[in-house]
């Protein structure tokens, strides 16, 4: 007979815009609905979590969270299933507990065809090198993280002067700088994203970053596709006389602003025009009553040898706190299958991680 589970009562699956609640963008209906016309399959489920206010509190209450899975094909014959920062729990449930409970029973709901399936929890650790022991068996950390593990986020409820203030000085020097050198920051749409795209191109080309294609872009905009709630989509673009310099693309979700993507041309690199699109999407998220904004991706640590290590000086620069989270973690469901992806995508990390080395050189 199969044991009940301690805290997972029940797991459902909804309509996608059950997720239209979650906490976390990634964790959103939107983002199901347009990762959906990419290849994913987008699926949605209620998780009904059995919480005990008290300890004395002999009747449990009951706490409904929303969960948002993507998967994808694999190898021929078999998918991967990914939970992006996911699963969002009740605040009283210990986490290894849960999500073996979770990840029991998600396996049962997914089809039989789910070699793996990839959590990565919003979860936050104090010390990036304690990643690797988080959770422990059934899981197994992942080969590679899907997103960022660590981040800077600005806290907004402060007077903007505030926020400009705990700016390095150099950064605040740099976008007074980018303004008296004549950079202008404008806002724009979709009408506006192929030019943001040859900026992405160059700066693919210069850096050796992976790329989608334009279309991917376009679709963040043109999100007619899905009625459920949609964030607010903001592509900022910094010009000087008439050369487009720099553009980033930013989400307003409720209470908070997150910096997705960037881009930057190779002339006149000297006018700072970085600077000043941060400051100004910084500058319309405080206005937007945004609590917080995530400059969404930093290496682990100040290390000049990372391949990475100028992205880290440029967002710590802006002042902010700088968080880690736990990095994916996967339940193997078909051994053989996982093993052989797993190698695949160890060699994968090296090639791209030296290819961006060597381009830096």
């Amino acid at each position: 007979m199969e044991k009940e589970s301690e805290y997972l009562k029940s797991l459902q699956k909804a309509d996608l815009s059950v997720c239209d609640n979650a906490d976390s963008f990634l964790q959103s209906g939107f983002w199901g609905g347009f990762k959906a016309r990419f290849e994913w399959d987008a699926l949605a489920f209620r998780a009904e979590w059995k919480s005990k206010a008290f300890k004395c509190d002999a009747s449990p209450n009951t706490e409904t969270k929303s969960l948002l899975v993507l998967r994808r094909s694999l190898l021929p014959g078999f998918s991967l299933a990914y939970v992006p920062w996911g699963p969002e729990l009740p605040s009283n449930i210990p986490c290894q507990k849960a999500i073996e409970e979770l990840a029991v029973s998600l396996k049962k709901s997914l089809p039989k065809d789910t070699a793996f399936i990839r959590f990565d929890p919003p979860w936050l650790v104090e010390n990036p090198d304690t990643n690797s022991s988080f959770l422990s068996a059934p899981f197994r950390r992942s080969s590679v993280d899907i997103q960022p593990p660590d981040t800077v986020i600005l806290d907004l409820t402060q007077s903007i002067e505030s926020i400009k203030q705990q700016m390095k000085p150099k950064w605040r020097y740099n976008t007074h700088l980018a303004i008296k050198k004549g950079i202008k920051v404008k806002r724009w749409g979709v009408e506006k994203i192929s030019v943001f795209y040859k900026l992405l191109e160059e700066t693919s080309e210069r850096d050796g970053i992976s790329i989608h294609n334009l279309a991917y872009y376009q679709a963040l905009f043109e999100n007619g596709w899905y009625q459920g709630e949609k964030p607010d989509i903001r592509l900022y673009l910094a010009e000087h006389e008439e050369d487009i310099l720099s553009g980033i693309i930013t989400l307003f979700r409720r209470k908070e602003a997150i910096y997705l993507y960037g881009a930057s041309s190779n002339i006149k690199r000297n006018l700072m025009a970085p600077y000043a699109l941060q400051l100004r999407a910084i500058e319309e998220a405080k206005l937007s009553e945004c609590q917080t904004y995530d400059l969404y991706g930093i290496p682990p640590n100040e290390n000049p040898e990372h391949h990475m290590a100028g992205l880290y000086r440029f967002k710590t620069g802006f002042g902010g706190k700088i968080i880690h989270r736990c990095g994916c973690w996967d339940f193997v469901c078909s051994p053989f299958v996982y093993r052989l992806f797993f190698r695949i995508e160890r060699i994968r990390k090296y090639y791209i991680k030296n290819k961006k080395s060597y381009r830096q050189k």
